[in-house]
């Protein structure tokens, strides 16, 4: 896997000089998934689409994480993990001082386990080109669900910042995310965000990882959604609807 990085890292910066302005979006209405996703993160049966739960239109994503699934072992003191997550396309990624409005709607069924271990539900990851030092670095952004508190956090190369949090009960309704990103190594770097139309999220500073942490100067991030955990015997399912994600110009 490790010899793909440098293909990666090429085809990454020929498609951000020559791509158009990215705008896309999925309501999850075919029995397909749409190309704008990867599925190289999850196992192949953990996805489904289904019309029971549903944000708009007809249907919407169902991922259902099984023990095993997508095994990673941990690295150091950090703790094997387990996942199933779509992820964006390699021609779909961010890049680096620019800015991306992300829309998604999430839901937690009403018997989603509430469990004091790890659980991501929707991450942003900066592009590692293979370099041990940044290999398991935790994502720069992510929403995290964990013993029934919802929260947002912030890493950068020293310091994990909380800048939103709630211990209100989330399960059994559709919470429905809007960002405002700019992943940046300068002060310039920026995130707004808005849970159910309610402004949650106005920082600015640094959002992401520098060149000492092994990242290239000009970096890439992909955004991920599903259930990331540590090692757990019971399943969990959570439904993703109406995603879109488009390029700002400012």
């Amino acid at each position: 896997m490790t010899k793909l990085y440098p293909v990666i890292i090429i085809l990454l910066s020929v498609l951000s000089f020559c791509r158009s302005q990215v705008d896309v979006y999925d309501g999850f209405e075919t029995t397909k998934l749409s190309n704008i996703w990867s599925k190289d993160r999850m196992v192949k049966e953990s996805l489904k689409m289904q019309q029971n739960i549903v944000r708009k239109g007809h249907s919407a994503a169902m991922i259902t994480l099984k023990s095993g699934d997508i095994f990673e072992p941990g690295i150091g003191k950090s703790k094997d993990t387990e996942r199933d997550e779509l992820c964006e396309a390699y021609r779909l990624f961010s890049v680096e001082g620019n800015t991306y409005e992300y829309q998604f709607s999430l839901f937690l069924p009403n018997n989603f386990l509430l469990v004091p271990v790890r659980l991501v539900i929707a991450q942003w990851k900066q592009y590692c080109n293979g370099v041990s030092l940044c290999d398991d670095d935790s994502p720069v952004m992510a929403i995290r669900y964990v013993s029934g508190k919802l929260f947002i956090t912030i890493q950068t190369d020293t310091t994990t910042v909380t800048v939103f949090q709630t211990t209100d009960e989330v399960r059994n309704k559709w919470l429905d995310f809007k960002f405002k990103v700019r992943f940046s190594r300068k002060a310039d770097g920026l995130v707004e965000a808005w849970l159910n139309e309610t402004q949650i999220i106005n920082f600015k500073g640094i959002t992401c990882y520098s060149s000492k942490k092994g990242y290239p100067d000009k970096s890439y991030f992909y955004f991920k959604t599903g259930l990331y955990r540590d090692l757990m015997p019971e399943p969990m399912t959570i439904y993703i609807d109406e995603y879109g994600k488009k390029e700002l110009t400012e």
